[in-house]
């Protein structure tokens, strides 16, 4: 199947490749892709789609993007540029590759300091513009997310016609830990302000996090992924914070085996992958979902309350709430497909929620989480 369509101004250079054959042509811009072997390759991952109209240089600094590459479903991209404050990690993009319908080269807001394209070269990032995203999300919803490749039409053609022969090559995302590769490598504090301490695990954290926690009187310190429950315990901390982060949440045994020695020791409070860990933890299990969910309108149902809150996901896996043990109540439940959304253990002083109260970019229907959060501690 071949889909896209010619750049305003010039045809197609490059093309989106993924792994079931299908083709996607667009305009490279951003950083140039290369695909000489699997080891050096610029332009691969697991492609998926986000339906937020605005957020694409919050989405682009996620750390949970790390190793996707992007597809926006909002036809304009680039409109406001990229300024100094809306990253949500250190050290600038971290998706694979970035796929718009319309690339704006010309930004307009008093805070940008500099275009998307510019960014993105600068960065590493290849993207491709021109394509027809509506055509590939839809492909997308119905054969799942796949692997993919960003390309030249000349690296492209050199690559032969054979896809299954060439993503096997490359690896899969399923059973895949990419917690440890985007981890901090070391401890550091965030905030030391307040009059309560809370560690943070680091599974791939943003930055969103961190602030709607030190805004609320904390401390923050931030340990990596691989921190033993005797390392955290050792800050006397009065809470435990989980992340969001990337991956397969069932690989990472060692974190999984962390949470279970500190439940009923200090509150915790998870978010995304930290959801996901704190419910392996317990006794439940995940799976991987057909594309996930990424954007920042997905309707979930607060059990509790009986009302709605609009709410900023992204995450490809989900927990089953039917694996979930009996001390376990499952709090929210999205409204589109019936998704856990939320649990909580209330005997061992530990909760969570699979998407982002944080809220960057999103609506600030769920950020009471972190009030809850702080009252846990006391």
């Amino acid at each position: 199947m071949a889909g896209g369509v010619k750049d305003r101004f010039k045809e197609p250079d490059g093309v989106l490749w993924l792994e079931d054959g299908s083709e996607f042509e667009g305009c490279l811009f951003g950083a140039a892709p290369f695909c000489d072997t699997p080891a050096k390759t610029r332009g691969f991952g697991e492609v998926i789609f986000n339906t937020a109209m605005s957020g694409y240089q919050e989405v682009l600094t996620d750390t949970s993007y790390w190793q996707q590459i992007v597809v926006m479903t909002y036809p304009h991209q680039g409109n406001y540029g990229v300024n100094e404050t809306d990253d949500e990690s250190h050290g600038g993009p971290k998706v694979s590759g970035f796929i718009v319908r319309e690339n704006v080269p010309i930004p307009s807001n008093f805070s940008s300091k500099r275009a998307l394209e510019d960014d993105l070269r600068k960065n590493g990032i290849p993207a491709l513009t021109g394509v027809d995203t509506r055509a590939l999300t839809l492909h997308i919803r119905d054969k799942g997310a796949m692997r993919g490749l960003i390309l030249s039409k000349e690296d492209r053609k050199r690559l032969g016609k054979d896809a299954a022969a060439v993503f096997a090559k490359y690896p899969s995302f399923l059973g895949r830990d990419l917690i440890k590769e985007v981890t901090t490598k070391r401890p550091y504090w965030f905030s030391e302000r307040g009059k309560k301490t809370v560690v943070a695990i680091d599974f791939g954290i943003k930055l969103g996090l961190l602030r709607e926690i030190a805004a609320r009187g904390a401390s923050v310190v931030v340990l990596p992924a691989t921190a033993t429950a005797e390392e955290i315990l050792a800050y006397k901390p009065d809470g435990v914070f989980l992340s969001n982060g990337p991956g397969d949440p069932a690989t990472a045994t060692y974190a999984i085996k962390t949470v279970r020695e500190l439940l009923g020791k200090k509150p915790i409070f998870g978010v995304c992958m930290g959801h996901q860990i704190l419910s392996l933890a317990l006794g439940g299990k995940t799976y991987k979902m057909k594309f996930g969910h990424r954007g920042v309108n997905q309707p979930v149902l607060n059990v509790e309350k009986k009302s709605v809150e609009i709410s900023s996901h992204n995450h490809g896996f989900a927990v089953d709430a039917d694996s979930l043990p009996k001390n376990v109540r499952q709090t929210h439940v999205n409204l589109n497909d019936r998704t856990c959304e939320g649990i909580d253990c209330p005997e061992l002083n530990a909760f969570s929620v699979q998407y982002h109260p944080e809220s960057a970019p999103g609506p600030h229907d769920s950020d009471y989480l972190f009030d809850k959060f702080v009252k846990a501690m006391g």
